[in-house]
């Protein structure tokens, strides 16, 4: 439905706003009949059971199947307020998933909504492209350059989202060999259990089977290392430090079988964040990038998820103390209200672009540099500033991480629990901690809809349940969110 229909609440009758007094309404033998507003109540503007029947029938939904929706309808969210969203039921619940990483400042940011309004105004929409530009993108620039300048970035390329801004730093790797004359350099590196959006490269570069098998062959030249997964590695190690210097190792003997002057790029994720929040130790990052810098190779960190303040830090690249050639971020720079990303670039790329009429970007989107975008993530990064927001992210994140440790104490479904940094933690389930067999999905989806019933909305994303709530979480929220699970895992 467009924002100028609505259903009445009679079967099968269309509702269409004429003006500030009547609306039209198209009953099922096609006659059109005008109804004055004042004789229909606010119930008209959404009728549940129409919501309900069409739910799951004509819509696609993202990392399911047609059929899943159809068999088990997704739950429709009609609210949001502060960090709570309400389905179409009146159910209340406290957003254990903050959307889907990305509204960090929770659903009443008034800032960012009043920008939005703002823009739309002024300007809704033109082209960045060759020859144009508009005063919200510039001013977005500026601002990120000085937000990201302690991570050695000082240049944007707008996108509309977070596997746009990937997309663009592949590519933008291999055009920037190109331009120092090592064509040959086109290979990626990438982590196993590592995340990058859905579009072609992002894909390839995927660590994860299951966003991979349906759309093989993908793009060639993408090489996976193991990742510093305690939990579960090749190497049975369960010291981080140890893990990660045999991950680092595999990362080098990788290079040296490809040949490093075949290799553009490696990418990771600071934190693996949908792999199931896979936080590596403090010398992993640091090591990945000493190798890459002694063998030519760019860094690319995929902080979609992790910019923005999400793991205590303003980055995931200072959480770790490193500075990358390029960064991907979307999710939280509008707070979720306005699809929009960026892709920030640093020192390197700046030498080999500019200055050097040959440095041609064949490369963009419609939607990039959106006015309505960038004038939402002014606002938005403005406020996220104001609040500093890591502050509460890391004792939130804290709270829960080890609230989640006590139910891994109270509950054997419970296999391992992941975080530490931020408001970023994973519960893995298991069948058997001995074997560490994963939890079958009817369990699992239990304990999701028991913590729903118990007041939190959480993600169940195979035998993981990851949260990632708004960082504006209070110290009550979080306990919500730990009570919920805890009758979840009762449930089972």
């Amino acid at each position: 439905m467009d924002g100028n229909w609505a259903i009445e609440a009679v079967p099968s009758c269309r509702t269409r706003h004429d003006d500030d007094s009547t609306l039209s309404a198209l009953s099922e033998t096609g006659h059109l009949r005008r109804l004055p507003l004042a004789s229909i109540g606010p119930h008209v503007m959404k009728d549940s059971n129409f919501l309900k029947e069409n739910n799951g029938r004509l819509m696609w939904h993202p990392m399911t199947s047609p059929q899943d929706s159809h068999d088990s309808p997704p739950k429709i969210i009609t609210g949001g307020s502060g960090v709570r969203v309400t389905d179409i039921d009146g159910h209340t619940v406290v957003d254990g998933v903050g959307g889907l990483w990305n509204v960090n400042l929770g659903y009443s940011c008034q800032p960012v909504k009043d920008a939005i309004s703002a823009q739309l105004d002024a300007l809704p929409y033109y082209s960045t492209f060759r020859g144009t530009t508009n005063d919200a993108a510039i001013e977005l620039s500026y601002e990120l350059s000085e937000f990201f300048a302690p991570d050695g970035l000082s240049r944007a390329f707008f996108t509309s989202g977070g596997s746009d801004s990937v997309e663009t730093a592949l590519r933008l790797a291999r055009q920037y060999h190109k331009l120092r004359g090592e064509a040959g350099r086109v290979k990626f590196l990438s982590l196993k259990k590592g995340y990058h959006g859905t579009h072609m490269g992002g894909a390839s570069v995927n660590g994860n089977a299951n966003f991979r098998t349906a759309y093989e062959p993908l793009l060639p030249g993408c090489f996976h290392i193991p990742a510093p997964y305690t939990y579960r590695n090749p190497f049975n190690e369960t010291d981080p430090a140890r893990l990660a210097q045999l991950c680092a190792a595999a990362l080098e003997d990788e290079i040296a079988f490809q040949g490093a002057t075949t290799i553009a790029a490696m990418i990771m994720e600071p934190i693996l964040g949908a792999g199931g929040v896979i936080p590596p130790h403090k010398s992993f990052a640091p090591m990945v990038q000493d190798i890459c810098n002694r063998n030519g190779i760019l860094l690319i960190t995929d902080e979609v998820i992790t910019a923005y303040g999400r793991t205590g830090a303003w980055s995931g690249a200072r959480l770790w103390g490193i500075k990358p050639d390029m960064m991907a971020t979307a999710k939280a720079i509008t707070n979720g209200y306005f699809p929009f990303g960026a892709a920030m670039l640093g020192e390197r790329m700046i030498e080999a672009f500019e200055g050097n009429p040959a440095a041609k970007i064949g490369h963009g989107y419609t939607y990039s540099g959106h006015p309505v975008g960038a004038a939402a993530a002014v606002a938005c990064l403005a406020e996220t500033k104001r609040l500093n927001v890591i502050e509460n992210a890391a004792a939130r994140g804290t709270q829960l991480f080890e609230g989640c440790k006590a139910l891994m104490e109270k509950y054997d479904i419970i296999g391992d629990v992941r975080g530490g940094h931020g408001l970023m933690t994973a519960i893995e389930m298991v069948s058997d901690r001995a074997t560490k067999a994963p939890i079958d999905a009817a369990t699992g989806a239990i304990v999701q809809e028991v913590a729903y019933q118990n007041g939190a909305m959480i993600r169940v994303s195979g035998p993981n349940i990851i949260l990632s709530p708004p960082l504006v979480l209070s110290e009550a929220d979080a306990d919500v969110l730990l009570g919920a699970l805890d009758a979840g895992f009762a449930a089972t």
